[in-house]
């Protein structure tokens, strides 16, 4: 039971590496297990903390906390801090990021519009699909047709979309502005 923290991370791993969770002799063989039986415990440890589930034909599915991440409380961007305890909660970022799963799409960002928001070229939006959104939101909206990534205001009575780098002007639509959806979040892969 102490290890199964090692156990569940080695089992995560091999579903990053396979898009599936192995069978209980690949996990014996895995976890350096010399039978089923503790295969069988272990399963049955992870399926009542919610990280594994079966599916109707009794194969093993990643659970509700599969996809949990350890969060640390903090850490200075600043000058050093010293480590305290290492506790930590967890936090699955499907649960944090999205809320409407059925219209949460990823946008990938090309462009500088944005970057005195910290959006960067390359960066990945999280975008809640939805046909409105309120001044201030940051928005895909659709322009004549064309996509693009802007703060949504308005000016006159008008909405208008704001870029996030003075190098681009503000986009007043003379024509249809539709909203695809507003960003939820963002991440980027160093």
């Amino acid at each position: 039971m102490e290890n199964d923290a090692a156990y569940l991370a080695k089992l995560q791993d091999y579903y990053a590496d396979h898009s599936v969770l192995p069978p209980y002799s690949t996990i014996m063989t895995l976890l350096g297990f010399r039978s089923k039986s503790p295969v069988a415990a272990l399963i049955a440890r992870l399926k009542l903390l919610g990280f594994l589930e079966s599916t109707p034909e009794k194969r093993l599915k990643p659970g509700k906390r599969f996809f949990e991440r350890a969060i640390f409380d903090s850490v200075r961007a600043g000058a050093p801090s010293p480590v305290e305890d290492s506790s930590y909660d967890t936090l699955a970022i499907d649960e944090y990021l999205i809320n409407h799963p059925s219209s949460t799409v990823l946008v990938n960002v090309k462009g500088d519009s944005m970057i005195d928001a910290g959006i960067l070229p390359g960066d990945t939006v999280i975008v809640d699909k939805r046909l409105s959104a309120n001044v201030g939101d940051m928005v895909i909206a659709i322009v004549d047709n064309e996509f693009t990534l802007k703060t949504l205001g308005k000016e006159k009575g008008q909405f208008i979309l704001v870029p996030a780098n003075p190098a681009y002007p503000v986009i007043r639509p003379q024509g249809n502005l539709e909203i695809f959806g507003t960003v939820v979040g963002q991440f980027r892969k160093y």
